[in-house]
């Protein structure tokens, strides 16, 4: 269809869906990095904010070195400020969409990796 561009989550994990000027739009859906059993680090962004918006099924923000649990409601904006440390659960069938800059990558982001 001309003058519409239409996306969607293809593959497990996080999946870039497009970048328009400075944002990019990308998915997370349920794989190993995003369950509670294959979590190995929590991260932050140093130059941008990110957000995420539950689609479908059900999914938990882990903020803050005190990994402090958010349960996420569908339809609702989280906001991650710049500086937050952070990571996502998304549960088996989740699906969960995701603004931030579109140059967000290792070069902006700290890890701390867990044991």
């Amino acid at each position: 269809m001309n003058g519409v561009e239409i996306y969607d989550a293809t593959k497990a994990g996080y999946e870039p869906a497009m970048n328009y000027g400075e944002w990019r739009v990308a998915y997370i859906t349920h794989s190993h990095g995003f369950s509670k059993e294959g979590w190995r680090r929590i991260e932050r962004h140093t130059k941008t904010d990110e957000v995420f918006v539950l689609l479908n099924g059900s999914a938990r923000l882990i903020i803050g070195e005190e990994k402090e649990i958010v349960e996420m409601q569908q339809g609702k904006i989280y906001n991650v400020t710049c500086g937050t440390w952070h990571h996502i659960f998304a549960d088996e069938g989740s699906k969960v969409l995701i603004v931030e800059n579109h140059n967000t990558g290792a070069d902006n982001t700290d890890y701390i990796y867990l044991d």
